[in-house]
């Protein structure tokens, strides 16, 4: 039995993987391994499993077949483990997790830290970014998003809140440039946007009547960093558009004011999302169940200073 699994977790991995070299970097093995592993199993049945040229590689139809087959299967042990194992040690292996800079750092973050000290057997990756990874090319096996997420078939998600954004500014800055009676006179003032890969992210305001509008500020800065745009608010460079979590603290300290508050602006939707499978396993269930149960108070303890 033990001969007839070998080669599959290669084969599997080099099918989603798209190529031999990162599936090998997946498992952290040589491509040569991987290379001899399948070539291994493709003499055992006979068939070709892999279309290969100088470019690219692709599943033959065979291979189609007992790709389909192979996950199958692997999931099924991958459930047998986990029937075995629950109620025993609870989560183990490596779980991989991207969030956002600043919003990982104070909110997510201190959740899987102490999911971690929980299971002792459970190692935590965390990346910082706030760049969409690609969660089965890059190997991931959740990710937080801030915003509206897009249609997917291969993704699933799970909300985790939403996060109030406020517009404010030093006391400096208003001081000698005013303060804004209306949304109509934001267009007036120097704004410091955020801004990545050459797209700008506008603000979404409210006027009295209720329209949703999105004001033409001076974006005279443009960072892909939160805490800089917060420092330069702090300076008294111009306005900024944040979330209520981040401003509160600088807020109780008298560096920042509201603008427009929150019956102003639009709230963000919070996710956490993971790539779609016959079989969770317990660890990244575990990493989802905590982050929705403990986010949203997170986000509101981090709040309260504004208040």
């Amino acid at each position: 039995m033990s001969d007839r699994l070998k080669g599959i977790s290669a084969f599997v991995e080099a099918a989603e993987a798209g190529s031999f070299a990162l599936a090998a970097e997946r498992m952290r093995l040589t491509r040569s391994a991987v290379g001899k592993s399948i070539a291994r199993l493709e003499q055992r049945l006979g068939v070709r499993l892999f279309q290969r040229t100088t470019r690219s590689q692709s599943l033959t139809e065979d291979g189609q077949v007992y790709y389909e087959r192979c996950v199958r299967a692997l999931a099924e042990l991958d459930a047998g483990a986990l029937a075995l194992d629950s109620g025993k040690s609870g989560p183990i292996g490596r779980l991989r997790v991207s969030v956002p800079v600043l919003f990982g750092r104070h909110c997510a973050a201190p959740v899987l830290l102490a999911l971690g000290r929980q299971y002792p057997r459970l190692a935590i990756e965390m990346s910082f970014n706030d760049s969409v990874v690609d969660l089965v090319d890059e190997g991931y096996d959740l990710a937080v998003r801030i915003g509206t997420l897009p249609d997917s078939s291969t993704l699933v998600a799970r909300r985790l809140g939403t996060q109030r954004m406020v517009i404010c500014a030093s006391p400096s800055y208003l001081a000698e440039h005013g303060k804004p009676a209306s949304v109509d006179e934001l267009s007036n003032h120097v704004g410091i946007a955020y801004g990545r890969a050459g797209r700008i992210e506008s603000w979404s305001v409210r006027n009295s009547e209720g329209q949703v509008l999105k004001p033409q500020v001076d974006n005279r800065l443009v960072f892909d960093d939160l805490q800089a745009i917060t420092d330069a608010a702090v300076a008294g460079v111009g306005l900024a558009w944040l979330p209520c979590w981040l401003m509160a603290k600088h807020a109780r300290a008298g560096e920042l004011e509201l603008v427009l508050d929150c019956n102003n602006t639009l709230a963000t939707e919070i996710s956490v999302v993971w790539a779609q499978s016959h079989y969770l396993p317990s660890k990244t269930r575990a990493a989802i169940d905590a982050l929705v149960a403990e986010i949203p108070g997170k986000v509101g303890q981090l709040e309260q200073a504004d208040k």
